[in-house]
């Protein structure tokens, strides 16, 4: 059996539903589809999630959430008309979710209408069963799936028939509509892959596979053929967005190969995942911009029992999460979502810290970019003296370098508006 998971673009107006047809019926081994909410049909469109969560703040302001409600509804119903589908329960449907979305239900369950909505539409044009995530679905309050869901999912699943699954949602324990993080789509087609022994799980999007670097910074960028569970993870942690990197927990001990496609292309050959790759060396390069950096130093710091972690919890009463840590004998540099604290907050969590902890001095700085060059291998292979010098040939300077924490990456700091030359010179250099 395969396991088919179709993101937004692919579901993105009834001319992409009709592809995925197409594609479904293919191979008679696909018989279980996993859908997103309808995503972008040109630059300037909105994805429907996005329209979903704008609901939600406009309730959340006491305002009435049916102005943006009504485009989300005239862009359903489009795309049922041109499939020749009933609308009139559609139109039913809709407007008692934009009831429920009034009335607060939330922000996971405004979000998750988009997936739900989708599937009901795509199953009724496939003529396939639909089966809800939130009766099979359980997740965790961390977001983690809870292990009841394969249980769930083997038992509501029966192998003769086929289904089309709305992507993105569940629920906890309690009976509550819960997200994923966004683009978690991907997260329950590898569920379901799990549940149901898939030999393959597809995952369906506009691009060919995973490039080597982001074919909008490096026009002629070559296209993965295979890649390594470990290497995928390690490419989404710094900005390869194609496949969510959480998507790989539910399969990893169970081994299922995934394939990365394109379905506006569906005869490219996309990249194949698989649990360990025979490729060695570098496989891609990718940057991640938005950063901004503490740097924090004081005499004998760590001399101070738990000082790191005492630290970090007052970083988190900011709001703050670190994604990426640097240590000296009396200093301490973290990097961080610039999108998770103003200036404002910045600065009276300095002086907070500064007096708590006695310290010699913090700062906050912005414009800060990773680039990770990834591969199976790295600390094997040349490939990071090579990345060091293209950097060095090509005038970038390096904030940090990061080589050894993982065996699959390197990953060097530097300025955000270097990061598009960086991942280049890099890209030239090795490829």
């Amino acid at each position: 059996m395969i396991v088919s998971k179709f993101g937004g673009s692919s579901v993105a107006d009834a001319d992409q539903i009709k592809k995925v047809r197409a594609i479904l019926e293919g191979d008679e081994r696909r018989r279980i589809a996993i859908v997103s909410a309808p995503g972008k049909r040109n630059k300037d469109d909105d994805k429907i999630t996005d329209l979903l969560y704008k609901c939600n703040s406009l309730v959340q302001k006491g305002l009435t959430c049916r102005p943006v409600f009504n485009e989300i509804s005239k862009r359903f119903i489009q795309i049922a008309q041109k499939l020749k589908i009933d609308d009139v329960r559609l139109s039913e449907r809709l407007d008692d979710i934009r009831c429920m979305i009034d009335a607060g239900r939330g922000a996971d369950y405004a979000a998750s209408r988009g997936e739900y909505l989708s599937a009901l539409i795509i199953s009724e044009y496939l003529g396939w069963e639909f089966l809800d995530a939130e009766e099979a679905i359980v997740i965790n309050q961390d977001s983690t799936v809870n292990d009841s869901t394969y249980r769930r999912l083997a038992d509501k699943l029966d192998p003769e028939k086929r289904y089309v699954i709305p992507g993105f949602y569940g629920e906890t324990e309690q009976g509550v509509i819960k997200t994923f993080t966004r683009g978690g789509s991907d997260i329950t087609g590898s569920i379901v892959a799990r549940a149901v022994g898939a030999e393959l799980y597809e995952n369906w999007t506009d691009v060919s596979g995973i490039y080597r670097a982001d074919p909008r910074v490096v026009a002629d960028a070559a296209v993965n053929t295979e890649l390594s569970y470990k290497e995928v993870r390690e490419l989404s942690d710094v900005g390869a967005t194609v496949f969510h990197e959480e998507a790989i927990a539910p399969i990893y001990g169970i081994g299922i190969p995934i394939v990365v496609k394109n379905t506006n292309r569906p005869e490219d050959p996309g990249t194949r995942i698989v649990p360990e790759s025979n490729d060695f060396g570098a496989t891609a390069v990718s940057s991640v911009k938005g950063f901004s950096r503490i740097r924090i130093r004081k005499l004998m710091l760590f001399k101070k029992y738990g000082v790191r972690h005492a630290l970090l919890t007052m970083l988190h009463v900011f709001g703050i999460r670190p994604s990426y840590s640097l240590f000296g004998i009396d200093s301490i540099v973290w990097f961080f979502d610039s999108k998770m604290a103003s200036d404002s907050v910045c600065q009276a969590m300095c002086e907070r810290l500064k007096k708590e902890f006695e310290l010699d001095s913090i700062e906050v700085d912005h414009g800060h970019a990773i680039v990770g060059v990834v591969g199976d291998g790295m600390s094997s292979s040349d490939a990071y003296l090579e990345s060091v010098i293209a950097l060095k040939e090509s005038g970038i300077d390096t904030t940090f370098v990061n080589y050894g924490a993982s065996d699959t990456s390197v990953l060097f700091g530097v300025k955000e508006e270097q990061a598009d030359d960086a991942v280049r010179a890099i890209y030239g250099r090795l490829f």
